[in-house]
């Protein structure tokens, strides 16, 4: 045996990153995160507070109706998603992740303070929910583009074996959002009076965001472009100006819907792989304090506590389920999510239905939302890592945004449209379908872990198949 044959090939070890790449990545990531944060604060402030304020907008004596009307207002804030994914998706293809971030944070804060000073219906009749709507079409146009701007920019900005990882902190941004918006609902439960909250209390929240926009607005504007959309854009700027030269006509089709179509697949993909995770996950997020409260019959104080605690969980184990990705790929999370979610909702929720305090209803939701990580953690860098630079962050927010209108922003309507109808465990059934249809997809799909976001990428990483691009 020649000594050539004895001695098995070792792969060349990757390049590390030298310091001051390590702190940039560094700082991308926390800056990304913070804004995400705030954004999805935002967002999600106005369905914890809803129980509080769907009084003051609209008349009646039944409570769920109102909540129908106010769930019906966040469902159509998704609406715009898909427009706002189109505008801001096209704008960071174009233009710069950056620049796309800094404007969405731009429209969420408007947004929070029409929320803030929307006159009441005993003010000035139906405007004040007139105000509201158009406050959540604003927001919907904000958070459309804020998805996949920041899903792209945190995973091209992550390091190539550490995308699961990186990507993952969109999501414990976005629950440390909503948890903001819990814990400060705790607190004023706790030093306002009932009253005082329905009457003005839960204006608070909406003032408090629009300044943590603010304070956004300057940070966004200090983060780092990526690596992979300078590269891009160089790429651009040569080839027009070689086009240009040889009396060519240009081609610069980056972030348009001409360029999309060239990857229809992907973008369909994108959808069936979000159906079941938006539906899931805004199930046993938003919907689950209402659900406790209505159906369970905690209290509100209870129910709060209980979405704040087992949310804290959540984001906690979000990187270490992005981390696992890294290392064994990202259809087993996926896999493992959808299966659970398919045959695990009705028992589940069932069970939360029939708590009866504090800690059974806590087990019951960490079990749910421990199911809802294998998509949540990596979800992100699986739609980035679809598409090729030039089109990535528009393939991410069209496809994802329409995905969100049509199941995300419906699912608490049509969980409390269930109850109103006196069949609340049809929904239950509507979730599970919803996560087959993912996990058949997830199955059928292939593996992106190995994908190649830029040329620098290109030496330490293999190519991926083509099935993927």
């Amino acid at each position: 045996m020649s000594p050539s044959a004895a001695v098995p090939a070792v792969p060349a070890p990757r390049p590390q990153p030298p310091g001051g790449e390590r702190s940039r990545r560094r700082l991308a990531l926390i800056g990304g995160s913070l804004g995400n944060l705030v954004e999805w604060y935002d967002w999600f402030v106005y369905a914890s507070f809803a129980v509080y304020f769907a009084d003051d907008f609209f008349p009646g004596s039944d409570s769920t109706a109102k909540l129908m009307n106010t769930a019906g207002i966040f469902a159509v804030g998704f609406l715009m998603r898909p427009v706002g994914g189109w505008l801001l998706g096209r704008a960071a293809d174009r233009h710069g992740r950056k620049s796309a971030l800094t404007l969405t944070v731009t429209m969420m804060s408007a947004a929070a303070v029409l929320i803030a000073v929307a006159p009441t219906y005993a003010r000035a009749g139906y405007l004040g929910a007139v105000v509201l709507l158009l406050a959540r079409l604003l927001q919907g146009m904000s958070i459309g583009g804020e998805y996949a701007a920041s899903a792209t920019y945190l995973t091209e900005a992550s390091a190539p074996n550490r995308r699961g990882l990186g990507s993952s902190f969109q999501y414990v941004s976005m629950t440390c959002g909503q948890l903001l918006g819990l814990g400060i609902l705790i607190v004023l439960q706790h030093t306002l009076s009932s009253a005082q909250l329905h009457s003005w209390g839960w204006r608070l929240p909406f003032l408090l965001g629009a300044v943590l926009a603010g304070v956004v607005f300057w940070l966004r504007r200090r983060l780092p472009e990526t690596e992979a959309f300078a590269a891009a854009s160089a790429a651009s700027a040569a080839s027009a100006e070689s086009a240009a030269s040889g009396g060519r006509e240009r081609d610069d089709a980056r972030g348009t819907l001409r360029a999309l179509w060239e990857h229809r697949r992907q973008a369909v993909l994108v959808m069936a792989l979000t159906l079941g995770g938006t539906v899931a996950y805004y199930t046993y997020t938003t919907y689950l304090t209402k659900y406790l409260i209505g159906s369970a019959g905690l209290s509100k104080d209870t129910a709060t506590l209980v979405s704040f605690t087992a949310l804290a969980v959540f984001a906690a184990v979000q990187p270490l389920a992005g981390l696992l990705s890294d290392r064994i790929g990202r259809r087993p999370l996926l896999i493992t999510f959808a299966l659970g979610c398919t045959v695990g909702t009705y028992p589940l929720m069932t069970a939360l239905g029939s708590a009866r305090g504090y800690w059974s209803a806590l087990g019951l939701s960490l079990v749910a939302l421990l199911i809802v990580t294998g998509y949540t953690s990596i979800n992100a860098a699986v739609k980035a890592e679809l598409f090729p630079t030039r089109i990535r962050a528009l393939g991410v927010a069209l496809p994802y945004a329409l995905a969100n209108a049509l199941f995300g922003g419906t699912a608490e309507y049509i969980a409390l449209w269930f109850k109103n109808s006196g069949h609340e465990s049809g929904f239950f059934w509507y979730v599970s379908g919803c996560a087959l249809v993912s996990l058949v997809t997830y199955v059928l799909m292939p593996d992106t872990r190995h994908a190649v976001l830029s040329p620098e990428e290109a030496p330490a990483a293999p190519a991926v198949t083509e099935t993927v691009r």
